[in-house]
């Protein structure tokens, strides 16, 4: 064989081998980093719960806005690449006198050609339940969470129901290509507190950055005591907790920026806890199977009614 035919042929070896390490490195490997830790005290939060007097929430509705769809292994490294839904929800939190907003999805706009589906009637059931929400909360800032409330037609009136953290307000690029307009937010006093808090009755935000700084996890408790933890986006599916692995590295390191020991470290504590709780529900962020199956057991409500809106307008008269 000429030494030129050699040549070329081990510098393709080498290049095969290079490739092939860099693919497993950013697409399939989903190994559990040894530092990783998280941990939160479900007993406590119960507790905390249990402190505080009034009305808990009644049902839980969820409205399904939108539509993205990314690669298996983007969801969970080493899926493969088979197309997977990542579907965009809104949540709302029925009391007997109030109503509580969990995430509010994104506008079609702000979506633009990344979204595969958009459902309007829907976008516009949630900024309208977002008008009469005692209480907004967002799961954390990325676009597709925040969204609704930057976009919303009267921002200035849903503002001081809204309860933002320091840490989700603290890195806006985070929330791009969503943002509020200059000034908007003079004056306006983030929320800021560690570990958890409550802040309403049966409903207690606990602290979980690492899919961004401002990722938090919400905890509700019903009146007839059914128990969700809406998680956001530390699993898009639920398929992150059970096999223990992350989205793939391309995706979390590149553009999502993720702090992966930290997600990891979540993903441990959620499934010693739906192993050690199982009657807990928890929602990924966009796990359309999930929220499906819990829609068919009666745990979620699907749609937000539109008569409950306006008997509670009537009702603050």
């Amino acid at each position: 064989m000429p030494k030129w035919l050699r040549a070329v042929l081990g510098g393709l070896a080498v290049l095969l081998v290079v490739a092939g390490a860099g693919y497993y490195w950013f697409i399939v490997e989903s190994n559990m980093p040894s530092d990783a830790g998280y941990t939160f005290d479900i007993g406590e939060v119960r507790r905390m719960v249990a402190a505080v007097p009034g009305d808990k929430p009644e049902r839980v509705e969820v409205e399904k806005i939108a539509a993205f769809s990314f690669p298996a292994t983007a969801i969970v490294a080493g899926d493969g690449w088979t197309q997977r839904d990542m579907p965009v929800f809104s949540y709302r939190l029925v009391y007997p006198r109030r109503t509580v907003v969990i995430d509010t999805a994104l506008s079609a706009d702000l979506g633009g050609d990344n979204l595969v589906s958009f459902d309007p009637d829907a976008y516009a059931r949630m900024t309208e339940a977002m008008a009469g929400a005692s209480l907004i909360v967002i799961t954390h800032e990325h676009m597709d969470h925040i969204g609704g409330i930057v976009e919303h037609p009267d921002l200035a009136a849903i503002l001081p129901n809204t309860r933002l953290t320091v840490e989700q307000l603290a890195h806006p690029e985070r929330s791009a290509p969503a943002s509020f307009s200059d000034g908007v937010l003079d004056g306006y006093e983030p929320l800021d507190y560690e570990k958890s808090i409550v802040v309403a009755p049966g409903v207690v935000l606990i602290e979980a950055p690492g899919h961004s700084p401002g990722s938090q996890m919400i905890y509700v408790q019903e009146a007839d005591g059914t128990e969700i933890l809406f998680i956001g986006d530390i699993a898009w599916h639920y398929r992150n907790i059970v096999t223990q692995r992350e989205r793939a590295r391309l995706v979390t390191q590149f553009f999502l920026k993720e702090d992966r020991t930290a997600v990891f470290g979540q993903l441990a504590a959620l499934k010693r806890l739906s192993e050690a709780e199982p009657e807990i529900s928890i929602v990924p962020g966009h796990d359309g199977e999930i929220v499906g199956g819990l829609v068919e057991a009666g745990v979620l409500t699907e749609g937000f009614d539109l008569a409950v809106m306006e008997t509670e307008a009537s009702a603050m008269q």
